[in-house]
């Protein structure tokens, strides 16, 4: 134990580098093994005004600074947590590559990852990790846009990864068990990042109609699809902290602050 923190201080100054290296390559080939098949997957260029746009990137934008800070410190702290990031980050970006194309709203149903992300590793991190898988997939996938990157992470991350933040932590704090928690984060994130995309739709698009008529609409609208596929990233939110829980009991622990043996 000793050796290991000696060798984990000896990475702060030479080996960030190559931590940074490897969180680069992971996310890397999450992106050349991620499906390629989807048609609208986020919101899509050409969908918001442009205004609206910048709103959402202005009110986006400090979310992601604070994140990227974070990660900086939590890097420079400890060497090891740049792989960790990644691979959650991978596992994040992976999730959200599975489509499910609603045409009349502009985008689609899918489930996010961010609620198992920010029960991990936080919700400020989340926010760096969904900009991040989100900008891949603009990039190269055609998923989503680069103008509407910045209501994208406002949907995803910043809300989808604090509601189920807090959603865990309330549902500790009443007294149920890991795996109940974990599977009500993973459900409430998924909805509030579809509720706010439905917003998001909403505010830019709704001209002289009816808010509420407007916004009751695209909730409708996804609600085929996107109230099953929450129910499934709760479940496979649970899963995948259950597992941990019996695999990795010691880095259940130091992630989530939850003692391994408990409900």
């Amino acid at each position: 134990m000793r050796s290991c923190s000696r060798h984990s201080g000896a990475d702060l100054t030479g080996g960030a580098g190559l931590n940074d290296k490897i969180a680069v390559f992971v996310i890397a080939v999450a992106a050349l093994l991620a499906p390629r098949e989807a048609s609208a997957m986020h919101l899509a260029d050409g969908i918001l005004p442009g205004r609206w746009c910048l709103v959402w990137t202005l009110l986006a934008l400090p979310f992601v600074v604070w994140s990227w800070r974070q990660f900086d410190v939590r890097r420079l702290r400890d060497g090891r947590h740049a792989p960790l990031v990644a691979m959650v980050g991978a596992a994040v970006f992976a999730v959200s590559c599975m489509p499910v194309p609603i045409p009349i709203v502009g985008s689609c149903s899918h489930p996010c990852g961010t609620g198992l992300a920010a029960i991990l590793l936080g919700p400020q991190l989340t926010v760096l990790i969904t900009t991040i898988a989100l900008l891949i997939q603009a990039l190269f996938l055609a998923h989503g846009g680069l103008s509407t990157l910045g209501a994208d992470v406002m949907s995803m991350g910043v809300v989808g990864g604090y509601a189920g933040y807090a959603v865990f932590r309330a549902a500790r704090y009443a007294g149920l068990g890991v795996v109940a928690a974990a599977f009500l984060a993973g459900v409430c994130s998924d909805w509030a990042t579809y509720a706010t995309t439905a917003f998001e739709l909403t505010v830019g698009l709704h001209g002289l109609r009816s808010f509420g008529l407007f916004f009751g609409g695209l909730c409708l609208a996804f609600a085929p699809t996107q109230l099953p596929l929450g129910l499934l990233e709760g479940a496979i939110t649970a899963g995948a902290l259950s597992f941990l829980r019996r695999r990795r009991a010691r880095l259940f622990s130091h992630l989530t602050g939850v003692a391994a043996e408990e409900p």
